[in-house]
């Protein structure tokens, strides 16, 4: 809607003491507008109501609900009639930025804009308001951020009541905003708590509700598109004698050291997580039980040639592919059966799971 309105700022003086205030009351008011993420924000009824509504009061053919950003008046809303009906707006300057307010919260009324040298020049094709005036939407902090306004096209000023209507649209305007800023804090809480939800506290990889959710998601998808998908259940050898000889401080440590080593051997669309204590899980989406194996393998090596506080660790890897009839209580069981038969057998190995199969014996790297 911005494009209906040709707005030309007064020119400033550079380096004037004038000039360095205003640069700082335009930092603080783009600050305060940025909470609210206003600009350029998408049409919406509750200020088109109140756009309508001021002309209405004001009896005037144009009202306006306008935020000054940076170097250009924004308008968010604009109700036309008459003859500004569908027709662009040419405007000289951008009233409060420019205007020196002597009474603070007063509405702001230039009765006639053609006696303003600075409206001597406009777009050719552009219909030119003669009446405006303005009510200034100010933040909590006082700055300006904008205003409720009407137009016409005659020479006129507004009455006292009609002031008061304005200045009550305005503040109308900023209840909206404190809304909306509000609902904006509420959102981002929110998405940060969901994020801890899913998020393991010490490791800050996915947890096992988040791993559940992502296998839930890769299980419907596989089944619906005929993709394989494999999974690796691994666990640290040892840990617990690494826990009880340097204390849980450091099995903490270590922890986030062997989450970052497997963070870096996986591929971007690999899903790692804390499945809980010492144990990790890892989904394969798209990959076949081979390719899983490589995978596995890759992991086990990687740990087991990476530095970590005190001594080296090694893992034992349990994997397993999916069989979409048998859903996915039974690849966790597979990969879980193949974790227990790679410690079983020596641990530093990856075997390949099989459904109600505990015995030591099978395939595992030597």
């Amino acid at each position: 809607m911005s494009e209906l309105l040709d707005i030309r700022p007064l020119p400033r003086e550079a380096g004037s003491a004038i000039n360095l205030l205003r640069e700082e009351e335009d930092a603080s008011r783009l600050k305060a507008l940025a909470s609210y993420e206003i600009l350029d924000s998408e049409a919406e009824k509750s200020y088109d109501d109140i756009a309508r509504l001021a002309a209405y009061v004001c009896a005037a053919p144009a009202g306006m609900i306008s935020f000054f950003g940076e170097n250009r008046q924004w308008v968010k809303s604009l109700f036309c009639t008459g003859a500004f009906a569908g027709k662009a707006l040419g405007f000289p300057h951008d009233g409060f930025r420019e205007a020196n307010l002597h009474e603070p919260g007063s509405v702001l009324q230039l009765p006639d804009m053609h006696a303003d040298p600075h409206s001597a020049s406009q777009k050719r094709g552009h219909t030119r308001p003669r009446f405006y005036a303005a009510a200034p939407l100010y933040a909590p902090a006082g700055e300006i951020l904008g205003s409720v306004s009407v137009l016409d096209r005659r020479a006129r000023s507004l009455n006292g009541e009609q002031c008061h209507a304005l200045e009550t649209l305005a503040r109308q305007v900023m209840e909206l905003l404190e809304m909306r800023r509000t609902l904006i804090g509420l959102s981002m809480a929110n998405a940060k708590l969901g994020q801890q939800n899913v998020t393991d506290a010490l490791t800050g990889i996915p947890n096992r509700r988040a791993y559940d959710q992502k296998l839930t998601e890769e299980y419907s998808r596989a089944k619906r598109t005929g993709a394989p998908l494999s999974l690796l259940m691994l666990d640290i050898d040892n840990f617990k004698q690494y826990n009880d000889n340097f204390g849980h401080l450091a099995g903490d440590s270590a922890l986030q050291s062997v989450a970052r080593v497997l963070l870096s051997s996986l591929r971007p669309y690999d899903f790692l997580a804390r499945y809980g204590g010492e144990e990790f899980a890892i989904i394969l989406p798209s990959t076949d039980l081979a390719d899983a194996i490589v995978v596995a393998e890759r992991v086990r090596g990687l740990v087991a040639a990476s530095e970590f506080p005190h001594r080296k660790f090694t893992i034992s890897v349990g994997v397993s592919r999916l069989d979409v009839d048998a859903g996915t209580r039974a690849l966790v069981q597979a990969a879980d059966n193949g974790l227990y038969r790679a410690k079983a057998s020596g641990r530093n190995k990856v075997v390949v799971g099989r459904l109600n199969d505990h015995s030591p014996v099978g395939s595992a790297t030597p």
